[in-house]
Parts: C-alpha cells; structure tokens; sequence
C-alpha cells in the first residue's frame, strides 16, 4: 500500500467515526423530537416542525459549509460545523427544560446546520480516492451511521431516566447525550483529520487526468444540471430523502397514538436507521460494480415496498420491518446518487456542488416533514405512506425512462464506465 492509499484511507476511518459519533446524537435527539414538539406547541399538527427545522438547518448548512469548505479547505468547515452542532444541542436541551418551543426550533435548525458539514464528508472520502473506488470510498463514510443507528436509539431510554433523575425533564436527555456526541466528533476532526483532503485530492487528479469529468472548469449550477446524470442524482436523494423523511418523522406519533412505549418507538426507528447504514458497504460495492443506476432501481423498489408494507399493522414488528426497508431503500438511493453525481464533477465543484445538492435534498425533506404532520392530521399515518408509495414509483418510472433514452444517444465513456 503506498503512501498516497494510506493517507486516503486514514482519511476515510476519520470520516467513518465522525459519522458515527454525530449520527448517534442526531438520531437519539430525533426519536424523541416529534413528541417534545407536540408537548411544546400542544399541537399535535406540529409534531413534524422540528424535523423540519433540524432539516433546514442540514439544508441551508450544506450550502454554506460547502461554499466554505471550497475557500478555506475540508477540515476548517467540518470543524466550524461540529462547534455550531455542539452549540444546537446544548440550545435544545435548555429549551425543553425551561418549555420555549421557538428556541427548541433553534437549537434543531443549529443541530441540523452543523450535521450538514459532517454530511458532506461522503464527498472527502470520494475526492481522495481513485474514480473507481469513490462508490465504496461514500458507502464507507454512510456505514459510519451504522454505530449511530444502533447506539443513538439504545441511548434513548438511559438519557431519559438520568435526566429525569438530575432533576430536568426527560426528554431533555438525548440532547444532552448529543451534545457530547458532537463534542467527540470535534475532537476526532481536530486532531486526525490530517492532511487537509483538498491537497490529496489533487494528487488524485494529476495521477487520473482523464478520469471524472469533462472538463476542469468551474460550472455554474444551472449548467451542471443540464447535464441529465446530474439531473437524476439529484433527483433521486431529493426523492429518498422526502419518501423516507414523511414516514419516519411520524412513526414515532403514530405508535404513541397506538399506546406503545418510548422504549419500543426508539427499537423501531433503531431498525430504520440499522437500515440507512449498516448495509452502506455493500450499497457501495454494488455501484462500482453494477453500476450507479441499478442501485439507484434497487432502492427505488425497495422505498416503494417499505410505504406499503406501512400499511398492514400498526403492531412493533410489522413497522419495524418496514422502517428497516424504508431506511434500506434510502441507502441504495443515497449512495447511488451521490455517486453517480460525484462521478460528473470537476476539482473546482467538489465542494460547492454537492452543498447546493444537500441544500435541495434538505429544503425538499423538509417540507415533506413539516407537511407530514399536516398529512397525519388529515388522513392519517397510511395516507402518509401511500402518498410516499406514489413519489417512488415516479422516480422508479423517470429512472428507467432516463436509462431507455440514454442507451439510445452516445454518451462521453468516463459516464459509461460508471453509470
């Protein structure tokens, strides 16, 4: 292994576990969110508006972090991220101790604002490594989630009970527990996040010149999107990302709905996010082999199935099977399409690209979880899901359509070996 491989891969185990870390505080503080907004509002049609300000901040953080992370470089952006997530948590927890729901609000759009530059760390790892490998270089970044899927949900419970006992409100634990999820991410970025990745990446494209792009130029992003790979890879993680936002934003309302405990809501939402990552490095294995479009089919099936399967039961192991298949769906959705987008970008739009693409994947996810609470409101949770059935069968549908025209045009080979 040379020299080069080692730093890539270093790189990528940094990446790895801060992924881990801030996903398990994000996704304890997200079990429990929609709960504290409907105890703080006293509405239960607000219930989704935390997400969606967690998601807001993911969207417009995204576009600010990657804005940044192009001027100054990877690690000062994660860092200055990690501080703001840092800061959001604390923020939240103060606000459920002392009952202000606008400053909860906050403190989510803070949280989101910094897990946004964590998020974009799936780009690192693609930058530093060879075209071939980026699928897998991505997938190993998400698989990080999988602590955070298991941990952050267990954590639930135990943060809850210590709050309670320290005198503060239960719900308020998680968020504490998040807090300092962030502040050992911080830590892991601050100390081993080391060359800066930018400087790597440009080893990469001297050693593969004719790899990833068309051309070295800066494009606009009206211009990108032109192009209809790029179209479809967005198109997709916006779609995945609302398909699974709608339904799992409300899972945990409806079981309380159906009398079910905080300790059997936090199993379910475990067996989603087991799904979101801990099968990332196959998702990736599969885009660098299959190709990024059958993973991108596969898991636009797979969303489909997990909607209606939603439908049967409202019992524990019937949604969690489903959950799991919502959170598996994603995944095959989430990789394939950032790699197939990462695959068209030039050095220049490394960075900035994909935080416009995480600022429309975050703007469209959450206005499907502050809608969900008006849809849950309305026509219940199936009418959640069958609305979510629907968005995944049109990206089904536009996905094949896309592939029919393609085969029929000549497309540039780097886009060939990949797509």
């Amino acid at each position: 292994m040379d020299n080069h491989t080692q730093l890539a891969s270093k790189i990528t185990r940094v990446l790895f576990f801060t992924m881990s870390a801030s996903t398990a505080g994000v996704i304890a503080a997200s079990t429990v969110g929609p709960i504290v907004g409907a105890n703080l509002s006293s509405s239960p049609s607000l219930a989704g508006a935390p997400a969606a300000a967690f998601l807001l901040g993911l969207a417009f953080g995204a576009l600010g972090w990657g804005a940044l992370m192009a001027r100054t470089g990877r690690r000062p952006g994660m860092i200055l991220g990690l501080v703001v997530g840092a800061a959001g948590a604390a923020t939240s927890a103060v606000a459920i101790i002392i009952h202000q729901f606008g400053m909860f609000l906050l403190g989510l759009w803070l949280l989101g604002n910094g897990q946004a530059s964590v998020q974009l760390g799936r780009f690192v790892a693609a930058e530093v490594h060879p075209p071939q490998e980026r699928g897998r270089a991505i997938s190993n970044v998400v698989l990080g989630g999988t602590v955070g899927s298991i941990l952050g949900p267990l954590l639930v419970g135990p943060l809850g009970r210590w709050s309670a006992t320290s005198g503060f409100d239960e719900l308020a634990g998680p968020f504490i527990g998040t807090l300092l999820f962030f502040g050992l991410a911080l830590i892991l970025v601050f100390i081993w996040l080391r060359p800066e990745p930018r400087e790597l990446a440009k080893q990469i494209d001297r050693l593969y010149p004719s790899e990833g792009s068309a051309t070295q130029a800066s494009r606009s992003f009206l211009t990108i999107l032109k192009e209809p790979s790029v179209a479809v890879a967005i198109a997709t993680m916006v779609t995945a990302q609302v398909v699974m936002v709608m339904l799992m934003v409300m899972t945990a309302l409806h079981m309380r709905d159906h009398q079910h405990g905080l300790g059997q809501v936090s199993m379910v939402i475990s067996s989603h996010t087991f799904g979101m990552y801990a099968f990332s490095i196959i998702s990736g294995k599969l885009a660098d082999r299959w190709g990024r479009v059958p993973v991108i089919l596969t898991g636009c099936g797979t969303l489909l199935l997990a909607n209606l399967a939603a439908t049967l039961s409202p019992d524990v192991l019937p949604l969690a099977v489903a959950l799991f298949l919502l959170g598996l769906g994603w995944n095959f959705c989430f990789v394939g399409g950032s790699s197939l987008l990462a695959d068209q970008l030039a050095p220049a739009e490394r960075a900035r690209i994909p935080g416009t693409n995480d600022l429309l994947v975050g703007l469209a996810s959450a206005s499907g979880s502050l809608g969900s609470g008006l849809i849950y409101a309305l026509l219940g949770f199936n009418g959640i899901a069958f609305l979510g059935s629907s968005f995944a069968l049109a990206m089904l549908i536009t996905v094949v359509s896309w592939q029919i025209r393609r085969k029929r045009t000549p497309v540039r080979p780097y886009s060939a070996s990949v797509d």
